[in-house]
């Protein structure tokens, strides 16, 4: 077991219908007026989520302001615009209502009401982030965790970069958990959602020194994806498919996998995000043609990590030691199954069904080496330039 500090400050309302009295209690206890409203592409008005948010608003006695449109790779543009309405109008309080770029915005928007210069400033150097507004989140999709972490990835369309920001200062206050509200997601979205959630557990997962803990947790996790992302689809409205999901993602990216393991350091991530940030393809699509490659990369490049490859065809997949004759038939028949399951949601079998080239795969590692060195030096197993535009190049 690893040493480790672990401090979450949020303040997680979770169930049917928790939203209605809750929120403008939080916001009355707290004694809030202005409040920046922050969404993505209107669905939250066509399900009646944006009427009832108004609702407690006004309950609560705020002002209302509001900033739509946050793309689903949300663009600093997005977060200085943000920003701006927040010095303008003395906003005390973002209110993030959507998914995970909604959330990842809304907490740059947060540093950067705080801040004068640009946000870009702050994504590049979170050391300069001193003072950041208060955030609350309404979730609407199992996905990313962001309503329970401290940090989000932005994107800068003009130099093609999709980076993180972070600081103990973005935890959001209070978070509302209510699987309804992800009862009207797109297949295709939960679908993502699902694919990325499970990518947070699998970078947990493929570390050198795993806690027990960690481990049971994690493979949970997977199990849960694995067995009610299928219901969530065939059924969309069942409550019981929808909160499993639900409060397994929220576990996904706030620490609480990776206590007492080695440093979890998103390998697989940060080579989406190089891809996501040329292509704008979806976030949780990309991971999932990506995931296989890369772990069939580094049991290739280093056997001696087989043994947690055991694990994922056992533990998470249920297949029996004693039904294969071997050790390498049982860890391919494991990663056979975690492509399958991809295969089953509907998930394309290669980047270059998303319209994504190799042109730039030689850019990407290069950045990637620049910005995420960690995750390659210290991760599973090290990887060069030319080992990340190997997985890339598979992944095609």
């Amino acid at each position: 077991m690893q040493a480790f500090e672990y401090y979450s400050p949020t303040k997680l309302v979770f169930g049917l219908g928790c939203i209605k009295d809750k929120l403008s209690a939080e916001i009355k206890a707290r004694g809030y007026h202005k409040v920046l409203l922050t969404y993505g592409g209107g669905s939250i008005k066509r399900n009646g989520l944006y009427d009832l948010v108004k609702s407690e608003l006004t309950a609560a006695g705020c002002a209302i302001f509001e900033l739509s449109g946050i793309e689903p790779n949300p663009r600093v543009t997005s977060v200085d615009a943000g920003a701006a309405m927040c010095k303008e109008h003395g906003i005390d309080l973002v209110l993030a209502v959507g998914g995970g770029s909604t959330m990842d915005a809304s907490k740059a928007i947060c540093a950067a009401a705080c801040y004068n210069g640009p946000a870009w400033d702050l994504v590049l150097d979170g050391s300069k982030i001193k003072a950041a507004l208060p955030l609350f989140t309404i979730n609407t999709i199992a996905a990313t965790g962001s309503e329970y972490d401290n940090a989000g990835v932005i994107t800068n369309w003009d130099t093609k970069e999709k980076l993180p920001i972070g600081s103990p200062l973005l935890w959001p206050q209070v978070s509302f958990l209510d699987p309804s509200l992800t009862y009207t997601v797109p297949a295709i979205q939960t679908v993502a959602g699902s694919c990325d959630m499970m990518s947070h557990f699998f970078e947990a997962y493929f570390v050198r020194d795993l806690s027990p803990i960690a481990q049971g947790l994690i493979e949970a996790a997977e199990r849960i994806a694995i067995t009610y992302t299928p219901k969530a689809l065939q059924e969309p409205t069942n409550y019981e498919a929808r909160a499993k999901l639900l409060w397994a993602s929220t576990l996904g990216c706030n620490g609480i996998a990776c206590l007492g393991s080695s440093a979890t350091i998103f390998p697989c991530h940060a080579i989406e995000h190089e891809v996501s940030a040329y292509y704008d393809i979806t976030h949780g699509i990309g991971l999932a043609i990506i995931t296989p490659r890369l772990l069939r990369f580094w049991l290739e490049k280093d056997p001696t990590v087989a043994p947690r490859y055991v694990d994922l065809a056992t533990n998470i997949f249920g297949l029996r030691r004693d039904d294969y004759e071997s050790e390498e038939a049982l860890i391919e028949a494991g990663l056979k199954a975690l492509e399958d399951f991809y295969a089953s949601l509907g998930v394309p079998s290669g980047l270059s069904k998303l319209g994504v080239g190799s042109e730039h795969f030689a850019a990407m590692a290069e950045h990637i080496k620049t910005h995420w060195i960690a995750s390659f030096d210290y991760c599973y197993v090290p990887m060069t330039n030319e080992d990340i535009v190997t997985v890339l190049d598979r992944s095609l």
